[in-house]
């Protein structure tokens, strides 16, 4: 009777949880271009794991899709928000790093559309094989209670590097890549028909991004290149879009916090005594999302970034 019982759990936490709650209605920044700018907070069970900018481009030669979500759940609600817009194909999808909260929603696209094609940096798909995936994968399920449960691993199939230009349902799309800044994964893409630049996880706009295995002078310069291009829409991976003050606003955090590291190397200090000096210069980030959660974290890894530059 004990191991009916242990089947019938290992069942029933395997079952495919529920649909996303909430309208999510997309919003159109671009002509054409739409995005459903989700909660800024972590993955949980009141959220279901929705946290990232899903976005989709509605072209007349089909539909480009960015970042379709962190499980099968939130990738089915965007598909759906697609199909409310128009009755064309989804035609290619984008990833934009390596965290699954931006890529796992892969499932729902390729069960819909077997064939697309699904573009990622080049060191994505090995990183996924090795195992981040199926990290993912439990890293939702955990911090949601399993209501992403159902999700499985669609990993981007046609890698892509910095200065690729891909060309698809009418749209000329610049992938940019300068090998470590929020993640040594990203790619940001630039629509240049549109003016439209999605940042990926290099900027947070109103959410404090970790960053782990990255750079801080290097997402500084990806940001830099990124409005270096003109674009005059730009989508961040979390919060809301907007101007070219999305990825400034990001920049200048970062900046602030790797320029104070690096001073507070070359003065001896240690990284515990530049919090006092950091939070009065971070007030207008203060509010945001994430600040609280991310900032020790932040300081420790500027700081030993600047003290490795510095030998």
């Amino acid at each position: 009777m004990l191991l009916l019982l242990l089947a019938a759990g290992a069942a029933y936490a395997l079952a495919k949880a529920a649909p996303l709650r909430g309208e999510w209605n997309p919003d159109e920044i671009a002509p054409g271009v739409f995005v459903i700018h989700g909660p800024t907070e972590l993955p949980s069970p009141d959220n279901q794991g929705f946290m990232n900018n899903p976005a989709f481009i509605v072209t007349d030669g089909g539909v480009v899709v960015v970042d379709p979500g962190s499980s099968v759940q939130v990738g089915e609600m965007v598909m759906a928000r697609i199909e409310r817009k128009t009755g064309k194909p989804v035609v290619a999808v984008f990833n934009s790093h390596i965290h699954g909260d931006h890529w796992l929603g892969n499932q729902a696209v390729r069960a819909r559309y077997p064939d697309v094609p699904i573009y990622g940096h080049e060191r994505v798909g090995p990183k996924v094989i090795a195992g981040a995936g199926t990290e993912w994968v439990q890293l939702m399920l955990s911090m949601t209670e399993n209501a992403t449960a159902g999700t499985t691993v669609v990993k981007p199939d046609h890698p892509v590097k910095d200065g690729d230009i891909i060309e698809v349902a009418g749209l000329t799309i610049e992938v940019m890549n300068n090998d470590r800044a929020h993640t040594d994964t990203d790619i940001m893409l630039h629509v240049k028909e549109l003016g439209v630049m999605f940042l990926g996880d290099n900027a947070g706009h109103g959410r404090i991004l970790r960053l782990e295995g990255g750079s801080f002078p290097g997402n500084v310069a990806a940001l830099e290149t990124a409005l270096e291009t003109g674009a005059t829409v730009f989508v961040p991976g979390h919060g809301p879009s907007g101007g070219p003050e999305v990825a400034r606003r990001y920049r200048d955090y970062l900046d602030t916090v790797y320029k104070t590291a690096q001073a507070g190397v070359e003065q001896g200090l240690s990284d515990f005594e530049l919090r006092p000096l950091l939070v009065p210069k971070l007030e207008p980030w203060s509010k945001w999302s994430g600040f609280d959660i991310e900032l020790g974290r932040h300081i420790n890894g500027a700081y030993l970034e600047a003290e490795a530059a510095a030998f």
